[in-house]
């Protein structure tokens, strides 16, 4: 800040001398000027010069200047608005900037009062020798696109150049990130196999010199060089053997050997600057995808229904992959519409169409994950237009697609290897969300349903006026599913439809039409099931037959059903949305059940007892419904049982049958012969130690059968040193004969933490055990507790450390997934480590482990005090 502030005040008294209007200091980086000082401007001002530096013309005439540093300058139009006529150019030495001052002239005088401070800012800045590296300690040196512009800045300010560009390579391709007066070429991807220039550079990994006039002028990978450009040259950047990089320049004139072997050093000396940054990045890119799957975790599978799960989905990938072209495309459960999910404008639209003939429902079909680095050169036709590649994820639920997810970029080659990895895991996630959200979306419009349905009996039931009965239908068919337009007819003693109840937001509209076009016009979809008595459900009434539209209303989908008492057709429920794909087969058959009670209904009061028969069948279904959502809360408890009792159910019982009798008939025959031993025998101590031993063995059994059965879950405040040692004692004489030596380190004063006890112990006891099965031929076992701070935070840990085989590296991923065992044929569940998991993460802890084959495996579990 200081700096900047003296380089005002010599901006201000230079100008004053001059007579100028006002100065800046601008500086390119990035590809973009930037303001860093001024002098008599405003904010304004400097924004609208900002913009005009940028424009292209104007950003090559600044970039000749800073090439070939000499003073330039040139006339403002009429129309700017910055008081002056002409802007002068005085570039910097040695750096990337220029003084450019705004005046209708500038006499000699001045001009080498301009050029005194454009000197004394030079002096300043670091000697060009001195900056061939860019400083990485500082800034955003590990941001790709910086870093890369410092380094080739040092390629323009070491030799006078026309142009230039920094290229990394990513498979068979160099990609151009970087560039100095060429904008054009950022962003390029130039093939090394079709290009004999850059095959040479590959091959040889030397440096290349084109000139103008020669034959192999033409190989030249780029088309944007100026008429006046004599040669071109390029440098590869490579470590060891391998070429990483690149980097082109081109001028008017050849370059001398001093200049050659300067920028030959000057490439060797940048290329591991240029592999750290890149590293750096992907690793960046790495750890981010890597957060988006644990942001996954914690926010989208806490997602109540499918709108929920699509928003932060789109958002996680949004910042994942900086993209707004998501879609989502989920299959209904009849198999004929898509549910179209996408972002737009901040929003989430929603949009029902037909599977048949959609562009998607190949790929439905096939159910093959698809990655497009090219659009156009793969032949793809991408969801939209101005993609350039995409991901293309199929959702599987039980080895049955039930949607798509598809991820599309501008830029091309936007997707890795490891991002298609990463969606795979995220997609089989996600399908099991959406089925569950799917699920309860059904559940819930089922619930609805026989919601509206049991209130229409409590209403209707006992009338015997029938135009009361169709217009309490049609209120309630509109105040449940908020339908446009809710429709019943009922048919009179001549069986005409005069019997009519209207409900919705356009009943009016309705009523006036049929009015106007009279009873006998009533035909279209309604005309054919009164006449038929068959229902129909149209999404798109632009493409039925049957379909006939009312005066001011077009309706997009319809739903009618007949209410019939056997073969008799009373009437109709006719239900219409203005949208198309609206109604599915639950609506339709939600309608249907509707119609045969309003038939049950209207029909004549001999048929109560159905009725009353349909109501408790309909309130049986509703109690299995929440029974069914019960049981599988009960299924996820007795989840964690079962992996408590796989893991000491065998144990247990085996020790209650082998030693409960010999332990019951020791003690009690040693109390016998006790009571009948004088108090001077020598034997009495040696039988007194029986006694207290074989009682200790039976304290020890009793224990672990109490912690094997299953209890209620308490959480109080403990002391985690005695639940260790609680576990030891059961565990210990496991431990002695499987050859272990344990070694306990518990830290004294340990802070209480709140736990269930019992589940606590079964956590150490998975651990200890699993420990255990990883040193069959003996080790050594270390259990230790301590306290410690991370993210500002005091928590408990408890670690078991063993000397055993170790955890291959393929499964550290998965050793916490269900069902999922190393043990093979030894007989491992698989439920141990996520059952532990489970427990831990519900105290609001984690549990994190070290291992690698052959030295021993540790796992640590974290508990918040």
């Amino acid at each position: 800040m200081a700096e900047e502030q003296g380089i005002e005040a010599q901006l201000r008294d230079a100008a004053q001398l001059s007579g100028a209007g006002w100065a800046v200091l601008a500086e390119r980086a990035g590809g973009n000027w930037t303001i860093r000082a001024t002098y008599r401007l405003t904010k304004p001002a400097q924004i609208l010069l900002a913009t005009y530096f940028n424009r292209p013309t104007m950003d090559t005439w600044l970039c000749g200047a800073l090439t070939g540093g000499h003073i330039r300058s040139s006339s403002l139009s009429e129309e700017s608005k910055w008081g002056v006529g002409r802007i002068f150019a005085f570039p910097i030495a040695g750096t990337s900037q220029a003084i450019l001052v705004g005046a209708d002239e500038q006499t000699p005088e001045a001009q080498r009062t301009w050029r005194l401070v454009a000197s004394l800012v030079s002096s300043r800045a670091v000697a060009v020798s001195q900056t061939f590296l860019p400083d990485l300690q500082t800034g955003l040196a590990y941001e790709l696109p910086v870093a890369l512009e410092k380094i080739l800045n040092s390629f323009v300010q070491m030799v006078a150049c026309h142009g230039a560009w920094l290229a990394i390579r990513r498979g068979e391709s160099l990609d151009i990130l970087a560039e100095w007066n060429d904008p054009k070429a950022k962003g390029l991807s130039l093939p090394i196999d079709t290009s004999p220039v850059l095959r040479r550079l590959n091959r040889s990994l030397a440096d290349v010199a084109v000139h103008r006039g020669l034959s192999n002028w033409e190989d030249i990978p780029q088309a944007s060089l100026k008429s006046s450009t004599k040669v071109w040259a390029c440098f590869p950047l490579v470590i060891g053997q391998r070429l990483i990089g690149a980097v082109a320049v081109w001028r008017a004139k050849d370059f001398s050997s001093v200049e050659w072997q300067e920028l030959r050093d000057l490439a060797a000396r940048v290329a591991p600057s240029v592999e750290v940054v890149v590293t750096f990045s992907e690793m960046t890119g790495h750890l981010r995808r890597l957060g988006m799957l644990n942001d996954f975790v914690l926010t989208v599978s806490s997602a109540q229904n499918l709108d929920q799960i699509a928003r932060r989905v789109f958002a996680l990938l949004s910042r994942a992959f900086g993209t707004e072209l998501i879609v989502l495309y989920l299959l209904s459960t009849d198999g004929r519409l898509l549910r179209d999910y996408r972002p737009l404008d901040g929003k989430l639209t929603i949009v029902s169409v037909a599977l048949t003939g959609h562009p998607i429902q190949p790929i439905l079909r096939e159910g093959k994950l698809r990655r497009v680095s090219d659009v156009p050169a793969n032949d793809f036709s991408p969801i939209h237009p101005e993609a350039r590649s995409a991901l293309i994820v199929p959702l599987k639920y039980r080895g049955q697609s039930i949607g798509v997810l598809s991820i599309e970029s501008t830029r091309t080659k936007a997707f890795s290897q490891y991002d298609e990895h990463l969606m795979v895991v995220i997609g089989s996630h996600m399908a099991g969300l959406v089925e569950y959200g799917r699920l309860r979306e059904e559940a819930e419009g089922r619930a609805r349903s026989l919601g509206l349905i049991h209130e229409v009996v409590q209403q209707v039931i006992g009338l015997t006026d029938k135009p009361g009965v169709a217009q309490i239908t049609a209120d309630l068919l509109a105040q449940y599913f908020k339908y446009e337009l809710a429709m019943v007819m009922l048919l009179d003693d001549d069986l005409r439809p005069t019997i009519q109840g209207f409900g919705g937001t356009r009943p009016e509209v309705v009523k006036r039409a049929l009015a106007e076009m009279g009873l006998s016009a009533v035909d279209g979809i309604t005309g054919r099931v009164l006449k038929t008595g068959e229902s129909i459900l149209v999404n798109d009434t632009s493409r039925d037959k049957y379909y006939k539209a009312i005066k001011g209303w077009d309706a997009g989908a319809e739903v009618c059903v007949s209410i019939k008492d056997g073969d008799r057709v009373l009437g109709i429920i006719d239900v219409q949305s203005a949208n198309h794909n609206t109604f599915s087969n639950n609506d339709l058959m939600a309608l249907e059940s509707l119609g045969g009670i309003l038939a049950s209904v209207v029909s004549s009061a001999d048929q109560y007892q159905r009725l009353q028969e349909l109501v408790r069948q309909l309130r049986t279904t509703e109690i299995e419904l929440k029974a069914r959502m019960e049981a599988q809360q009960d299924a996820e408890h007795r989840l964690i049982q079962a992996a408590k009792l796989a893991a000491v159910g065998e144990m247990a019982a085996g020790i209650a049958h082998e030693l409960n009798n010999p332990l019951t008939t020791v003690t009690g025959f040693s109390e016998l012969v006790l009571d009948e031993m004088p108090e001077d025998s020598q034997q009495r101590q040696e039988l007194e130690m029986v006694l207290r031993e074989a009682r200790r063995a039976s304290d020890v059994v009793r224990r672990l059968l109490d912690f094997s059965r299953q209890g209620e879950r308490t959480r109080t405040r403990a002391d985690l040193n005695e639940v260790v040692e609680d576990v030891i004692a059961l565990t210990n004489h496991l431990i002695r004969t499987n050859g272990a030596q344990l070694a306990l380190e518990l830290e004294e004063d340990l802070p209480w933490v709140s736990i269930d006890r019992n589940q606590m112990k079964q956590v150490l006891l998975n651990l200890i055990h699993n420990a255990l099965q990883a040193m069959p031929g003996g080790g050594e076992l270390l259990v230790s507790t301590s306290t410690c701070r991370r993210d500002d935070r005091a928590w408990v840990t408890m670690t078991v450390r063993d000397s055993g085989v170790g955890i291959m590296s393929k499964d550290k991923d998965r050793i916490f997934e269900p069902f999922f065992t190393t043990r093979g044929d030894v007989g491992g569940t698989g439920l141990g480590l996520s059952v532990t998991y489970g427990i831990v993460t519900d105290h609001g802890g984690t549990i994190e482990v070290d291992s690698n084959p052959g030295e021993g495996s540790a796992f640590k579990v974290w508990l918040p005090i």
